[in-house]
């Protein structure tokens, strides 16, 4: 999609902090996140609405968020990790991986512009994690 932002993130036009991608997905930080860690997982494929989303490519996502959740709880020291799935304030499919500790850690309400470097040293603690 043309005016997609997370189009433009898979394209390299608007820069994102990378944790990880594969040839159909890709991770990294959100900028404004919920919790420390909070991550998203895109399809590189425009997709608008999760139950648009065809075989295999579903289940890669989730298979993949599973993969990484692994390495975001290890990193944060987090009791588990949430899973939202979204598409309406971007319009392309989007799975927020977020740290929680507390029943109230996923409210997007208690969203805020993260620290750039301390998102690249989050990023970067949980690629470490994905190699051992």
């Amino acid at each position: 999609m043309k005016n997609c932002i997370f189009c433009k993130i898979i394209k390299g036009e608007i820069p994102s902090i990378k944790v990880w991608e594969d040839a159909e997905t890709y991770a990294f930080m959100d900028i404004n996140p919920t919790r420390p860690g909070h991550m998203l997982i895109i399809p590189k494929k425009h997709v608008d609405y999760i139950f648009e989303t065809e075989e295999p490519l579903f289940t890669k996502l989730f298979v993949n968020a599973k993969k990484l959740s692994k390495a975001l709880k290890s990193s944060t020291g987090a009791l588990k990790i949430g899973l939202a799935i979204e598409g309406i304030a971007v319009r392309h499919v989007h799975l927020h991986l977020i740290p929680v500790n507390n029943v109230n850690d996923l409210d997007p309400c208690k969203s805020k512009k993260g620290n750039i470097e301390e998102l690249k040293q989050m990023a970067e603690k949980i690629r470490k994690e994905l190699k051992d």
